[in-house]
């Protein structure tokens, strides 16, 4: 899931992808955001994997510390459930991200990683890399950018403002993504939000203000305008309560799809 931006609070949530062994995703990529810390995690348990001797199911998700404790049984839960038949095994955990932020966020989270990943520039720190994929097929992790953020990106940008658990919007199974459907509450002072100038928001809705990519802010002010347009968006952005279903076509684009029973 891409970056929203995490509240002060700490009240924003990361996104994961979670791959089949096989393929999932065909040639595409799960990506997340590495100025916060990022895990891959890929298991190692079970026959018929690639190199690494696993099942090949990799899990990519994007970690803020805004409930750790919460969400790693959920990503180890969602990697071993394609290796229920392996009676021993292993998991390889892969942390990538981190960098000395203004707020001391980042140490907390992944201290030892730190330096790897930091770079200063009149005095100030920047992260190194910014973003990570991993290709599905080869378990190869690379730096990378994003263009493309997939389907209903100010939706799932707004749940994710509005304080939204971190879920898994793929389904591995059915090779389809599900977005909701959700809901959240009328976002707090919306309106001086978005009165704000680019410095204030910049500021008090970015844990780490001076290492933003150049769009934070114009990204922060379209989710603000969404929540504000949706204030309660069960039936309205989903109709009938059913999830938005998304499939890649022969061409490797999201297709939006008909949900059963419509």
């Amino acid at each position: 899931m891409p970056r929203g931006g995490a509240k002060r609070s700490g009240a924003g949530r990361g996104g994961g992808h979670l791959t089949r062994p096989g393929g999932g995703l065909d040639d595409a990529t799960a990506g997340g955001w590495a100025a916060r810390p990022s895990a891959t995690v890929r298991c190692g348990a079970g026959p018929g994997a690639p190199a690494s001797g696993g099942n090949g199911a990799t899990c990519l998700t994007h970690c803020d510390g805004s409930d750790t404790k919460a969400e790693v049984p959920l990503i180890m839960s969602s990697i071993k459930s394609f290796s229920e038949h392996a009676e021993c095994g292993r998991l390889e955990v892969h942390l990538v991200g981190g960098f000395s932020d203004d707020r001391q966020l980042s140490q907390k989270l992944t201290h030892q990683l730190l330096k790897l990943n930091d770079r200063e520039e009149n005095e100030n720190h920047f992260p190194i890399i910014y973003g990570i994929a991993v290709n599905i097929k080869t378990a190869e992790i690379y730096r990378a950018s994003f263009q493309d953020r997939g389907p209903e990106e100010q939706l799932r940008a707004a749940r994710a403002l509005a304080g939204g658990p971190m879920i898994s919007i793929y389904d591995a199974k059915t090779e389809q993504l599900r977005i909701g459907p959700c809901s959240w509450t009328p976002f707090p002072q919306v309106d001086f939000w978005l009165q704000q100038d680019d410095k204030q928001i910049l500021e008090s809705l970015s844990t780490s203000p001076l290492a933003e990519p150049p769009h934070f802010v114009e990204h922060i002010r379209s989710t603000l305008m969404f929540l504000k347009k949706f204030p309660s968006p069960e039936n309205i952005l989903f109709p009938g309560n059913k999830a938005l279903l998304y499939k890649k076509n022969k061409d490797g684009l999201w297709e939006k799809i008909s949900s059963p029973g419509s």
